[in-house]
């Protein structure tokens, strides 16, 4: 398939590509004065280690952009290949309000929910908040890390749940 045809097909197109890009999963969760909310997401990446910051894409449509727009501090909770089922509750197969009944969340003192046992934990103060196409770009400058052993991400792929494994390098 061509990428110089239609924009429909384009799009298309573009799209199977970057279901191909695996990504780590993760639930961003932000509150602001009346509410607190959590949503799952693939599209977070690094950005900077000076000062140390990320970047999380969230569509516009979405409770949670509506929350990180207001709050000052959202995290990024990096989920471990056993908890598939809070992927899924985050990305909307349970209701908003009854999301943070499962898993092990607690709030820090900033006042922003973090799962407990992710795999990683990045506490974000909002730096910056770009609106592109359908989402916003939001870029979080990290205040506190907590990154637990062993490393076990789960991962998106292909509308996939992957697990990682380390390349065994004298097996070459």
């Amino acid at each position: 398939m061509s990428l110089d045809s239609t924009s429909d097909e384009l799009r298309e197109t573009f799209k199977r590509a970057l279901r191909r890009f695996p990504a780590a999963v993760s639930v961003i969760t932000s509150a602001d004065q009346n509410r607190r909310h959590g949503m799952t997401a693939t599209a977070v990446t690094s950005l900077s280690l000076d000062p140390p910051s990320l970047i999380v894409c969230v569509n516009q449509q979405t409770l949670l952009h509506d929350i990180m727009l207001l709050a000052r501090r959202f995290c990024v909770n990096v989920l471990r290949r056993d908890q598939i089922s809070l992927s899924s509750a985050f990305s909307g197969a349970v209701p908003a309000e009854e999301r943070f009944g499962l898993g092990q969340w607690m709030t820090s003192a900033e006042g922003v929910t973090y799962l407990a046992d992710a795999q990683i934990n990045i506490f974000c103060k909002k730096a910056a908040a770009v609106p592109y196409g359908t989402h916003t770009i939001f870029i979080g400058e990290a205040e506190t890390v907590n990154v637990r052993d062993p490393i076990e991400p789960l991962i998106y792929q292909d509308a996939t749940y992957c697990f990682s494994v380390p390349h065994d390098s004298q097996a070459a």
